[in-house]
């Protein structure tokens, strides 16, 4: 699987709209094959600052994703409401999905 998660700064005065400008391409590539997850978050200490977690089952989607047709035009929307180049790790981890997190486990009661 392809584990991406990507922050972006984005203009003050683009960040209430920031997601619904962003709204197509996010359910272009959640309706990508292979695509696992594809989910924004807003910085609780940064309000103009998103992070993007996404991930894609394999070579394959990951490779289908950014050579869509949604991939540039959803680069192209985003360009003018950010502030710098977003930051971005990407890595190839072994399974397919979120695992339970073994320090933490919480009991059904």
């Amino acid at each position: 699987m392809y584990f991406i998660v990507v922050k972006y700064q984005v203009r003050p005065e683009y960040a209430e709209v920031f997601l619904d400008r962003t709204a197509e391409f996010t359910a272009a590539t959640r309706a990508e094959p292979g695509n696992l997850w594809f989910d924004w978050y807003r910085s609780a200490e940064d309000p103009n600052e998103y992070v993007l977690v996404e991930a894609f089952a394999d070579d394959e989607a990951a490779s289908a994703h950014v050579s869509s047709e949604h991939f540039p035009k959803g680069l192209e929307a985003m360009r003018p409401m950010l502030v710098s180049t977003p930051r971005i790790v990407s890595r190839k981890v072994e399974g397919s999905g979120w695992d339970e997190m073994g320090e933490l486990r919480i009991d059904a009661r």
